[in-house]
């Protein structure tokens, strides 16, 4: 029997998972969907993917969409809410997200407590993943440790050019792209304060599960400003402001630092000298015994033509697949947080599509 899929959200990675539940062969099937705006509600799921009708209705009410029978949630909003992800839990369905609760044992006490006492009382399972934070920055260190005898320090790299990203919301209003650099910081706003907390939270799943024995995690960003006016789909990102951030968040016992995740964003692409240069993707390095290396890198396809387009929405699929491809798991998990330590490895619920 079908596993019965209600999508929250419908951004670009909320899209990407709608996409695969459609799928024939993913063993899903869509029966509910949450929208945000008044536009969408009421709206054909299938509409909203720029395909035929399926009579499963959008609806922006959430006491409704709570009603619906279903045993997993994909939750994909671009702001989370503990409230909802409580109620989803309570109503006695399994929450799987790429936005946050990575390693909710590490969040806010009475943010886990709450969420714990949601999922047992509705006996659900919850579980955030992703591409980073998410998979490169949990799944696959954690499987290649598996070839380690001692690890020394385990490191991830992320270069990426956000000026082919779409969302100038979030490069410009979020992550303050734009702005001068003496307003970049940690807490500048909510969204980079948020942002950061997701990634302190996958250092601390690293350092627990790999028995760091970490003290402390801390979080720093440096902010650069560009040379040069770049003009950014529907922006001008003005010389003299931010074009590169670069973010360390660094996981210590007693001051030496043995788990770190870095990410080296730029928009514009002016790549500072002073920084790192790893390639552009994602670089896992591991040192220890023994010391191991790994690139990842995210593209539409490496054989056929594709759009640029297509390339940066790869990674929408991939952010997406991670947690659609994990809903089994998930909903066959004790109630209680699930995370990527927990979970058996997760492969593609398709694969070669040959049933």
């Amino acid at each position: 029997m079908a596993l019965r899929i209600i999508g929250w959200g419908t951004g670009a990675v909320g899209r990407e998972a709608l996409r695969a539940v459609l799928d024939s062969r993913s063993g899903l099937e869509l029966v509910g969907v949450r929208v945000y705006s008044d536009a969408k509600d009421g709206v054909d799921a299938g509409a909203l993917l720029d395909r035929e009708a399926m009579g499963v209705a959008a609806s922006a009410d959430i006491d409704t969409v709570l009603a619906l029978d279903a045993d997993c949630v994909v939750y994909t909003p671009r702001l989370t809410s503990i409230d909802e992800v409580c109620a989803i839990l309570e109503s006695g369905k399994n929450v799987v997200t790429t936005a946050f609760l990575f390693h909710p044992q590490r969040i806010a006490p009475v943010d886990r407590d709450r969420v714990l006492a949601a999922a047992l009382a509705g006996g659900a399972s919850v579980h955030g993943c992703g591409l980073n934070p998410g998979n490169l920055s949990g799944a696959l260190p954690l499987a290649l440790s598996g070839m380690s005898r001692t690890i020394e320090k385990l490191t991830l790299q992320e270069r990426a050019d956000w000026s082919v990203y779409d969302s100038t919301a979030i490069t410009f209003d979020n992550m303050r792209f734009g702005a001068p650099v003496e307003e970049i910081s940690v807490t500048a706003n909510d969204f980079l304060a948020f942002n950061s907390a997701i990634f302190t939270e996958q250092v601390w799943l690293l350092a627990d599960a790999l028995r760091a024995g970490i003290d402390e995690v801390t979080a720093d960003v440096e902010a650069v400003a560009a040379q040069h006016d770049h003009e950014i789909f529907d922006h001008v990102l003005r010389a003299g402001t931010t074009a590169g951030q670069r973010w360390n968040w660094v996981g210590r016992r007693e001051g030496e630092p043995l788990v770190e995740i870095e990410t080296l964003w730029t928009v514009g692409n002016e790549y500072p000298r002073h920084w790192p240069k790893p390639r552009h993707g994602w670089t896992l390095t591991i040192e220890g015994d023994p010391s191991m290396q790994a690139h990842f890198m995210s593209l539409a396809s490496f054989e056929r033509e594709a759009s640029m387009l297509e390339h940066v929405n790869s990674a929408n699929v991939a952010t997406a697949m991670q947690v659609v491809n994990a809903v089994p798991a998930v909903c066959a998990a004790a109630p209680g947080f699930a995370t990527i330590a927990d979970l058996p490895a997760v492969r593609s619920l398709i694969g070669f599509g040959n049933t």
